[in-house]
Order: structure tokens, then C-alpha cells, then sequence
């Protein structure tokens, strides 16, 4: 299958600036995805040989050790995720089958200079999220509530092979059969993506505690509370840059982690030749069973410190959408992997020779010459450690916002160049401030270390069985080999689990706790937002009634467009009962307007809007379909608008020439609307001609306010606000003899409506449970959900709906 950007490999297809631009993606992610793992050597073996192992302090259990560090190495980092996980990227570099073969290729000719092209670039997010947006797409496991058949025409939603086997089928239809399997599945996401918003808090605080207390094995010995100091500091200053962005903060980072790699290989051979060299025949796994013969249970606890050394492994996935699958996986095989490897060698081989140096292992391996300009080096690069992580967070938050699992919360986009790079204000002073907090009640970085393990394992371990039914349901993979990729990876982190919840007492429970608060959130606004949405679905203003109200609605009709937002795809909301019979007018052009997020990364502007008709023409009501993909980002650039003026006028002429849609006036009219995608950019529409010309002013004067008054006050109110210089776009009519007379009339109107003006009609709806709910649901809705409705950002906000065109009418919802 041909990749999506339908570039195909080959000589005749390369490029330079391709080619350069993977490797400038490369360089920069060095700085955001590989800080925390390459920071893992501060607190490994300090973390590994602590309790009962500190009895077991010789050199066969630090050869043990090492061995079990390679192999981890290997394993999960490169194995797994490298050859295996990121091939699972949702729509990010090709198709979704996944070759290693071309894997190796790809990097050989990098390396070499060969004529090769990489795929382009659709800069989308990995995560738990994204895996589970596969299944929803590719199997009916989601539980969004306003989907429908429009959404899996999207160019974006479908790829990859069509055919199931017999025991994938039959497993994908017990799955989609019974709901409570699939809210439990939605509930392992929601673990795992709580369980990696969790790292986000931890991360930052051992990353910066580890580099700091190298200054305890100084001549001048600092306290723990100088030492602590210091690290709040550091702390501060670095959630303080992240709203300079990822664009920015990458390039200034990745020096330093390229610096420090160099730095720790070095330091590894140094120390490898001079203390033991015989330190690598511990490659061999006969080590690791001589470890676990001679430590017994002691030996097994303490893989809670070894799996320190794949933390941070779970941003390589996660950063996808930051810098695609091909150069995370060249900067990790080629330069991240070799450099930790040779690390862990030197320090385990100095350790073997001074075993009494294992609580400050990293700083007393170094030689004394160079000590300072490491430390300077290790105390910048747990900075970039700490920041893959709360990078991470960030798209994370953000995927779960768009699918409906979190609060609305501001989303700044910080790069115009580059897809997909965000930050999140709320969320970063959040996580500092929780950061603080446990670097200050901790002080240990080896009680830290066991929540930190905790919580890496078990995203580990939740995107291991998400990825085998990706193997299965999306990729269409053998069943039987999937399983046996299942068990194999779970074999080895349900030990290296089961190791961390050993520690849960000492320090393992803050990440249970985090996890615990996070989920109980998402899980909340998910359980609120739905039940509000059932109550919009059952009660759904019957089409018989607006019928008998005619044309007029038994009310004025005014110049003007009004858009009327609800969260329903389908009927019309009970809201508009409410308005009709509380407002004694309403506009002539009438748009229900539907901002949905669909289980797709992106979905190109062709495809946004999706436009229907309501009741019969003469009653001049439309519905339109706003759809965006989990990492799109809802610019306020003002063209909205136009935007949609442009595209009902396009239906209203494809309409009336296409008999599927042309139903819609027959007297067997039966509210069914019919939706189209608007498949011609708006630039080129014929049916209506854009003028614009500069508009000197803050507000447009509406044409249909003939008040003196209201003059007065706008002028006012112009008066106190500075000249604004924008364009100001004019709708008319082509020149078309042979245009339907009645097509004709509705065009006028429309264009009349949006020079008379529009307004934004929303309800302040206030949700409270009923009288009968349980305590359980009365406690959730009334004060969980009210309280994230009431301290989050407000739907208008969100939308970018320019408040002084904003209506809003309350309604209470009994859910």
C-alpha cells in the first residue's frame, strides 16, 4: 500500500531538503524526546541496590545488574517501541504496516547519503490516545456520542488492508456487541493517559534532584535544604519557558543532551578500560540468571530500580505528533542507544571496583578533571529531561480535551511552521506547582524513583496490550502472532510491574494517587458532558411542531444570520424551543452549528464543514457540521464566517441541481437533512464573487440597527478603541441568466442576512441530577462535573466566539 502523501520510494524521487529536514527533525529531537531517558544514569544503581540488595553488594550482582539494564535496553526501547510501537504513529509517516526491513534501509541510506526520500511529514501525536482513536475508527469501540456514517467518508479516517481473518472477526464483533467491555477498555485508556500526565509531575522533580545532589560529593558538602533550594529554582525557571514553545526550546536543548550523550559515552569507555573491562561478557543473559539465583526475591524488588533506565521511553511514542516516527527512530538507534548502552558499562564497571561508591555512583565515576563541566552538562540536561515529558503532557491533554475526556482548556499553538507543536498554560502551572510539591515532601530521590517506575511500567504495560489490538483490528496481523507479541512483552513488564508495586508503600503511592486524581477527572467531564448530551438526543424538538409554526416561526423574523450552537449532529436542540418562545425575534438566515471532533488526527479544510437542510426552503433554516481532528487547533483567524456563508451558498446551488438533495421542498418532507462535503475550495466557488476592501474601524456597523441610540453607543464605543485595519469581505451574486428564479431569491437572502449581520446564539445551561439519581450520581453531577464546568474555560471561549455578537439563553439540564 502507497503511503498517504503518495510519494513513492526510489532515486528518481530524492531530495536534499528532505532529506535535511529528517535530519534537522532528528537534531531536535534530541532536546524534547531523549532528555529524560538520557538522564536515567543519575539514579539507576542507586535506586537498584538499596533494602535487602545492599546486602548483595559484590561484583557478580553489578554484572547482573548491567546485564539486566542491556537487555531492558533492548527490549523495550529499541524493540518494542523503535521497531514495533511506532509503527502504530496515527497517520504520521505512511501507511500502518509496519517492515523492518525497510526500517534498517531507511537508516543505512540516511547515514550513507543515498537516494532515498522519506515519506512526508503529517507531524500527528502518538500516545494512548492515538492508539485507542485506531480502534475507534477502524471497530466500533468508541463512545462518542454524536458520531455518524458522514464521519468515515473523511479522507483521513480509513487505511490499510480491508480483510479480517475468521478469529480477528469474531473477536471484533464480541467486542463491539457488548458495552461494558468497551467503557472498561475506555477506562484503561483513561489509566494510562492519567498514569502519563502522572510522569509529567514526577519526571522533573528527580531529573533536577539527581543532577543537583551531585553537589554533595564536592569539597564544600552542601545540606539538603541548599541542595533542595536550588532545585526549586531550577524547577521554576524551567515550567517558566515552556511558553516559548517546542520549536524554540528544541533547538536551545539539543545541544546540550548531543553534549551530554558525548559526555556519558565518554566517561563510559574511560571507565570501562580502567576498572574492569571484563565488564563486557555481562552482556550475556547467563548473568542475569546467576543475579537472580544468588539475590532470590531481594534480586526481584529491586527491578523497581532497574526500570528506571526506559523512563522517558513512552515520549518517543507520545512525541510523535512533534516530530514524526523516521527521526525519532534514527536519533535513538544510531546515537541515543549505543551512548547508554557504554554509560551503563563504564559505571557498572567502576562500581565493581569501588562498591562503596554506589549511593553517588554517576559523580564519583567521573574523573576529577573533568567533574565541573559535567556536573554543569548533567544539570542542564535533567532540564531537557524534565521537558520531553511535560511536552508530552500537553499533547496528551490536548487529544483528550478534542475527544471529549477532559475540561476545555486554553490550547496555544506555538509554531506556524510546524503541525502539532502546542502549550497548554493552565496545565504547566498545574505541574509545577504539583512538582514542587513532591520534590519538597520527598527530598529523596529514591522514594521518588519508585513512583516514578510505578507509573512508567504501567503506561508501559497498558500501551503493550492497545498496540496488539491495533496489530490485530488496524493492521490486520496474524492473531496468533499478536498474542504471542502480547505475552511475550507482558511477561517481561508484568515482572518489572510487579516489582514497582512491591514499592507502592515507599513512595510508589504518589503516582496511584496522581493517577487517581487525573482519572477521576477525565472520567467526570467524560460521564457529564455525555449524560448532558443524552438529554439534548431525548428531547429533541419535534420537526412537526416547527412545521406548524410556518415560515415565520410565529415570530418576527429580523435581517441577520444567527447561529445556533448545540452539540447535536442530528434534530433540533430542545434550546430552540426555549429561544423561539422567550424571544420575539429571530433572523432570517437560521444555521444550527455542530463543532464535533472526530476519532482522526486531522481533517483537511476541504472536508470541515458539513452542510444540510433542516425544514423547507422557504423556512431558511440550515445545519452545518463543523468537524476538526483531535490535533487540529481552532484558529481565530476571523474567516469563519465566510467561510460558512460561502459553503450554504454552495449547497443551495448543488441542491438544486442534484436530485438526492433537491427532496428537501417535496411534501413528503420528512426532516431527514442532507449533508454534503464541500470537496471545491472556497476560493474558487462560483457561486458567489468575494470582494474585499479594507475596513478601517473596530466594529462593523450593523445595517439593520436604524436606532439613533444604538448609533450612539457604537460610536461611543468606537471612539474608545483604537482604528483596526482588516479586510472586510463582500458577497454578490454572479452573473447566471439560466440560475433558478427561487435558487436566485435565496442567495440574495443569504447575502442580505450576512450583511445585516450575525450572531452567535448559545445556551448557559446549568446540568443538575435528578431527584431520584443515586447518591453516587448526585455527587458526580452536582458537584464534580459543576465545578469543572464552572472553572474551566467557557464553550464561547473555546469556539473563539467573538463576544459582543454572543447571545446566551440558561437552561437547566435534569440529567
Amino acid at each position: 500500500m502507497e503511503p498517504e502523501s503518495g510519494i513513492a520510494r526510489g532515486p528518481s524521487q530524492f531530495s536534499w531538503a528532505s532529506l535535511s529536514r529528517n535530519l534537522i527533525l532528528a537534531y531536535q529531537s534530541f532536546g524534547v524526546v531523549y532528555g529524560d531517558l538520557s538522564t536515567s544514569p543519575l539514579y539507576v544503581f542507586r535506586s537498584t541496590f538499596v533494602g535487602k540488595l545492599q546486602h548483595h553488594q559484590n561484583e557478580d550482582a553489578l554484572f547482573g545488574a548491567f546485564s539486566l539494564i542491556f537487555w531492558t535496553l533492548t527490549f523495550i526501547p529499541l524493540l518494542k517501541y523503535v521497531v514495533i510501537v511506532l509503527s502504530a504513529d496515527d497517520n504520521g509517516e505512511g501507511a500502518p504496516g509496519f517492515s523492518f526491513k525497510q526500517m534498517v534501509i531507511d537508516i543505512v541510506c540516511i547515514i550513507a547519503s543515498a537516494n532515498v526520500l522519506p515519506k512526508l511529514l503529517h507531524f500527528v501525536s502518538g500516545g494512548t490516545f492515538a492508539l485507542y482513536s485506531m480502534l475507534c475508527r477502524h471497530a466500533k469501540f468508541g463512545l462518542l456520542p454524536n458520531q455518524q456514517a458522514a464521519d468515515e467518508e473523511l479522507s483521513a479516517y480509513k487505511y490499510g488492508p480491508s480483510r479480517q481473518g475468521q478469529s480477528s472477526l469474531l473477536l471484533r464483533r464480541f467486542l463491539e456487541k457488548h458495552k461494558k467491555i468497551r467503557t472498561a477498555l475506555l477506562v484503561v485508556v483513561l489509566l494510562g493517559t492519567s498514569m502519563l500526565i502522572g510522569d509529567g509531575v514526577i519526571t522533573p522533580a528527580i531529573s533536577v534532584l539527581s543532577a543537583v545532589s551531585g553537589l554533595q560529593v564536592t569539597e564544600r558538602l552542601l545540606t539538603t535544604h541548599e541542595v533542595l533550594l536550588i532545585a526549586c529554582v531550577i524547577l521554576v525557571g524551567l515550567f517558566a519557558l515552556q511558553h516559548y514553545g517546542t520549536h524554540r526550546v528544541a533547538f536551545i536543548f539539543a545541544p546540550i543532551v548531543i553534549i551530554w550523550l558525548i559526555s556519558i559515552f565518554s566517561i563510559g569507555v574511560y571507565n570501562t578500560i580502567k576498572w574492569n573491562p571484563k565488564i563486557v561478557h555481562a552482556i550475556s543473559p547467563y548473568y542475569i540468571v546467576k543475579f537472580f539465583s544468588e539475590t532470590g526475591v531481594d534480586g526481584w524488588i529491586s527491578l523497581g530500580g532497574v526500570l528506571l533506565s526506559i523512563t522517558g521511553t513512552e515520549a518517543m511514542f507520545a512525541d510523535i505528533g512533534h516530530f514524526s516516527t523516521f527521526p525519532i527512530r534514527l536519533a535513538f538507534a544510531v546515537f541515543v542507544y549505543p551512548c547508554l548502552v557504554v554509560q551503563y558499562m563504564g559505571q557498572a564497571a567502576f562500581l565493581s571496583k569501588n562498591i562503596s561508591s554506589i549511593p553517588y555512583s554517576f559523580y564519583l565515576s567521573i574523573p576529577d578533571p573533568v567533574f565541573w563541566p559535567v556536573f554543569i552538562i548533567a544539570t542542564l540536561a535533567s532540564i531537557v529531561g524534565s521537558q520531553a515529558i511535560i511536552t508530552a503532557t500537553f499533547s496528551i491533554v490536548k487529544q483528550c480535551h478534542a475527544l471529549g475526556c477532559f475540561p476545555r482548556v486554553k490550547v496555544v499553538h506555538t509554531s506556524k511552521h510546524i503541525y502539532g507543536q502546542i502549550y497548554i498554560p493552565e496545565i504547566n502551572w498545574i505541574l509545577m506547582i504539583i512538582t514542587i510539591a513532591i520534590a519538597i515532601g520527598f527530598r529523596d530521590t529514591t522514594l521518588i524513583g519508585n513512583a516514578y517506575g510505578l507509573a512508567c511500567m504501567t503506561v508501559m504495560f497498558i500501551t503493550t496490550f492497545l498496540m496488539a489490538l491495533v496489530l490485530v483490528f488496524v493492521q490486520q496481523r496474524n492473531i496468533f502472532l499478536v498474542a504471542a507479541f502480547l505475552l511475550f512483552f507482558w511477561l517481561i513488564e508484568g515482572v518489572y510491574l510487579s516489582s514497582a508495586l512491591m514499592k507502592v508503600p515507599q513512595g510508589g503511592w504518589v503516582s496511584l494517587l496522581l493517577s487517581f486524581i487525573f482519572m477521576v477527572v477525565m472520567f467526570v467531564w467524560y460521564y457529564g458532558t455525555h449524560k448532558k448530551y443524552n438529554f439534548d438526543l431525548h428531547n429533541k424538538v419535534p420537526l412537526r411542531w416547527i412545521l406548524g409554526l410556518g415560515p415565520s416561526l410565529g415570530i418576527v423574523r429580523v435581517p441577520g444570520v444567527g447561529l445556533i450552537y448545540s452539540e447535536l449532529a442530528t434534530g433540533v436542540p430542545a434550546i430552540f424551543s426555549h429561544f423561539v418562545t422567550n424571544l420575539p425575534a429571530f433572523h432570517t438566515v437560521l444555521v444550527f452549528v455542530c463543532v464535533k471532533s472526530v476519532p482522526v488526527p486531522y481533517v483537511s479544510p476541504e472536508e470541515r464543514f458539513l452542510i444540510g437542510r433542516i425544514c423547507p426552503r422557504p423556512y431558511r433554516m440550515y445545519r452545518c457540521i463543523v468537524r476538526y481532528g483531535y490535533k487540529d487547533i481552532q484558529r481565530d483567524n476571523g474567516d469563519f464566517e465566510n467561510l460558512l456563508i460561502q459553503s450554504l451558498a454552495e449547497f443551495i446551488q448543488m441542491e438544486a441541481v442534484e436530485p438526492s438533495l433537491s427532496n428537501s421542498d417535496s411534501a413528503s418532507f420528512d426532516g431527514r437533512m442532507a449533508v454534503i462535503s464541500s470537496t471545491r475550495t472556497f476560493q474558487t466557488t462560483s457561486s458567489l464573487v468575494v470582494s474585499e476592501a479594507e475596513d478601517f474601524g473596530a466594529i462593523n456597523t450593523i445595517q439593520s440597527s436604524r436606532s439613533l441610540t444604538l448609533q450612539s453607543l457604537r460610536s461611543s464605543y468606537d471612539d474608545e478603541l483604537p482604528p483596526m485595519r482588516r479586510q472586510q469581505v463582500r458577497f454578490q451574486l454572479p452573473p447566471n441568466p439560466v440560475m433558478d428564479p427561487s435558487v436566485r431569491e435565496e442567495l440574495m437572502e443569504l447575502i442580505q442576512a450576512k450583511e445585516a449581520g450575525v450572531a452567535y446564539i448559545m445556551g448557559h445551561s446549568y446540568v443538575k441530577a435528578r431527584r431520584s439519581s443515586s447518591f453516587l450520581k448526585k455527587l458526580v453531577i452536582d458537584i464534580g462535573y459543576s465545578f469543572l464546568r464552572k472553572n474551566c474555560r467557557g464553550p464561547s471561549v473555546a469556539l473563539n466566539i467573538p463576544h459582543i455578537s454572543l447571545i446566551e439563553v440558561g437552561m437547566t439540564y435534569y440529567v
